[in-house]
């Protein structure tokens, strides 16, 4: 039976190659293929296929290997460069042995597709200082924004007109955060407070979470899958110190002390850790149920000023697929532990066989990566940028890793082993905010030189130049349901794009 499927595929390969029966002094060169994930396993047994298969005679193979109901977008690698043409062309200038068996790794790619915003749809005025932040909620439903002016702003999305203005700060509102179930938003102030929000109202949720003794500097909710009521929230301070607060009772649980300097970035890890940036130079680990300090990274020789983390987008969106978004987005419907299942079943999907990889940025011009749950040493030192870089995101599907610097350029490297892979260069001034379309295939940033740009990241194309804005841009968010992008800054006013 195994010798008839391994004819049977033959044929298939040799149909699909839409080969005709040549003579034989037109021979047609072979070589012997196995397809891998990306694990390494072995998907079949070697076959020939003649050198001149394609792209998408390859995806017929696989999928007819792979014996799914409905047939995968898949990329194809071959020694870990991503195959774009023909394979004779992938391999001019390679020395192939044609007697040893070539590894062609196969990379599911997201099933759905966000196209590029092409257009201001809407400008919105309201604020009267510059534009902070802006967040979309993690099923796109709503949007917020934090300004100079001391307010929070919610922004209707269907008329795309200013909802409510949530006031109570007393200073800059320098960071603001969902929480992974879409049903608070909180935000701090360079006054030490933090307010919770709710969206549906734009009322004040509780009290005041007062308690930092200088400004906020990030503000990081526990998962969905942890906890599903999204009680539990992280916040760090040029205090020096993190605090982790019950938003339910409204008080301090834990205070974290440790760094010496400003703590710049706090984010919550799917495993029940948490990791901290300081301009001390060093990241801290911790574990969130006791607070105690696990390890600490070193390897920086300046501030760090930005942590990703490989599953951000996922703990962003909590039980929310973008691949099941509609055109008007919903709240994520179900009870508490269905929510909780959904979510958990996405962060395991993405989390994959390893632990989560963290990249931190700093004033050094470098990056590093590191496997934190595992070990202090780094994985890699990722070098080329020319200036501090600002901030730093692992694409959806964790392969890919953006850097945003104030040399004008965006990096990309490998998610998994921080190689560098390309620029992309087209802002003539600093690139202060990236994000990630939910498919990892668009890239969008904005910068100081009023533009916003969107790239393509397989080809490491311009796709679209966004200006509009008659100043810097500080903050851009593209929503995970893919529909529109954000964006604000000095010029007060928030902008909605669309395609």
């Amino acid at each position: 039976r195994g010798m008839a499927s391994l004819r049977l595929l033959r044929t298939h390969v040799l149909l699909l190659a839409g080969f005709e029966r040549r003579t034989m002094s037109e021979d047609v060169e072979r070589l012997l293929i196995q397809f891998k994930d990306e694990a390494g396993e072995a998907l079949g047994s070697p076959f020939d296929v003649p050198i001149s298969i394609t792209p998408e005679k390859l995806q017929l193979v696989c999928n007819a290997l792979l014996q799914k109901d409905e047939p995968m977008p898949l990329a194809f690698y071959v020694n870990d460069v991503e195959m774009v043409s023909a394979l004779a062309s992938h391999l001019a200038g390679q020395a192939v042995e044609t007697e040893k068996v070539l590894d062609v790794v196969y990379q599911p790619q997201a099933v759905f597709k966000v196209r590029a915003v092409t257009r201001c749809t809407s400008s919105l005025e309201g604020h009267t200082e510059a534009v902070i932040s802006v967040s979309f909620s993690p099923t796109g439903k709503y949007l917020a924004s934090g300004s100079g002016d001391t307010t929070v702003r919610f922004w209707d999305l269907s008329t795309e007109t200013p909802h409510f203005t949530a006031k109570g700060h007393k200073h800059w509102v320098l960071s603001i955060s969902w929480s992974p179930d879409g049903k608070k938003l909180a935000s701090g102030c360079k006054n030490s407070q933090i307010f919770l929000w709710d969206p549906v109202t734009g009322q004040q949720i509780g009290k005041p979470l007062n308690g930092h003794t200088k400004w906020i500097t990030w503000l990081c909710w526990e998962p969905l899958h942890l906890n599903s009521e999204c009680r539990y929230l992280a916040s760090s301070s040029k205090d020096c110190t993190v605090r982790i607060w019950d938003t339910v009772l409204g008080k301090c649980e834990k205070i974290l002390t440790g760094h010496t300097q400003s703590v710049t970035c706090v984010k919550w890890g799917g495993d029940g850790l948490l990791f901290t940036a300081s301009q001390d130079r060093t990241i801290k680990v911790w574990r969130a149920q006791d607070g105690v300090q696990c390890r600490t990274l070193q390897g920086h020789a300046h501030w760090v000023n930005t942590l990703a983390l490989s599953t951000d987008y996922v703990l962003r969106t909590g039980a929310f697929d973008p691949a099941e978004a509609t055109v008007n987005p919903q709240d994520v419907r179900g009870s508490l532990e269905d929510v909780k299942d959904k979510a958990f079943k996405r962060y395991n999907q993405v989390r994959g066989q390893g632990p989560e990889r963290l990249v931190s940025g700093s004033d050094d011009f470098t990056l590093f990566l590191w496997c934190p749950a595992e070990d202090k040493k780094p994985l890699g030192r990722l070098t080329g940028h020319q200036a501090l870089i600002n901030e730093v995101l692992f694409s959806p599907d964790t392969r890919l890793i953006a850097s945003a610097s104030f040399d004008k350029s965006i990096k990309i490297w490998d998610g998994k082993t921080g190689k560098y892979l390309s620029s992309l260069r087209g802002h003539v001034s600093a690139v202060y905010q990236i994000s990630w379309s939910a498919d990892s295939r668009l890239l969008v940033s904005g910068s100081s030189d009023s533009t916003l740009k969107v790239w393509d990241v397989k080809t490491n194309k311009l796709a679209i130049d966004l200006p509009g804005h008659a100043d810097e841009v500080f903050a851009v968010d593209w929503s995970p349901d893919g529909q529109r992008v954000a964006s604000g800054g000095k010029d007060k006013c928030l902008r909605i794009w669309r395609r």
